[in-house]
């Protein structure tokens, strides 16, 4: 688990680089600014809907997706806990898959009940089907891997980046504009991601040495310097 020493320079540049991280990624979502690159005149122009007509679904999404996160961060840790106890990745995450497929499949019936929409067809919803199901198993195996080996600050600062690399995503492949609070956005969010991860390094380089002195010392080995005055008596 992450150690809170505010008087640390490593803890005041995780801090900081989170604050960075999730200040730029509001940046890329709520602001603009003048365009940089304009759409391309095949790209589909998305139709917006008035606010008024669906506030209370803004309001209700805006709370499911608030809940979401927070019961990321909380899996997180817990994960992290569990990789501790028992580390094998791929087992794991096979329980966590079917955990969840029993967990959602009376949800979806309940949901869904008309069982003719629930028949599989090769066409496009098939490749839909299995493609997620692809995507999300190796989701899972990077991020608990990742868990395992570096812990769930360091997984978790990919979230905000991953919403600059949609945004450059859109411009690359749907041709849609680039504005200049996506770049400023892109800009902070980086800044923000590489210190903390140079943090995690800095942290990960002390835990090494006070490991190896702890190893040294403990295996009945006296320092150079002490010996030396041992045999000067």
């Amino acid at each position: 688990m992450e150690i809170l020493a505010l008087r640390s320079s490593i803890t005041q540049a995780k801090i900081m680089g989170t604050i960075a991280s999730i200040s730029g990624a509001m940046v890329v979502v709520f602001y603009k600014g003048p365009t940089i690159i304009s759409a391309s005149p095949e790209s589909p122009s998305p139709s917006l809907l008035p606010l008024d007509s669906s506030q209370t679904n803004w309001i209700i999404g805006g709370l499911l997706l608030a809940a979401e996160y927070l019961l990321f961060s909380i899996l997180f840790i817990v994960q992290t806990q569990v990789m501790k106890s028992y580390p094998a990745e791929l087992i794991v995450v096979s329980l966590y898959n079917l955990c969840g497929t029993i967990i959602s499949a009376p949800v979806c019936l309940l949901a869904e009940g008309n069982l003719s929409a629930w028949r599989l067809r090769p066409d496009i919803a098939l490749v839909a089907i299995l493609y997620s199901g692809f995507a999300s198993a190796l989701f899972t195996v990077v991020y608990i891997w990742g868990l395992h080996l570096k812990g769930p600050v360091y997984v978790s600062n990919f979230k905000p980046l991953s919403i600059a690399i949609a945004a450059a995503m859109t411009v690359i492949f749907l041709g849609d504009a680039l504005y200049l609070g996506s770049v400023i956005g892109a800009i902070i969010l980086s800044i923000g991601f590489y210190a903390v991860i140079w943090a995690k390094a800095k942290e990960e380089l002390r835990e090494e040495y006070c490991c190896g002195s702890l190893g040294s010392s403990s295996d009945g080995k006296t320092p150079l310097l002490d010996s030396y005055k041992v045999e000067g008596r």
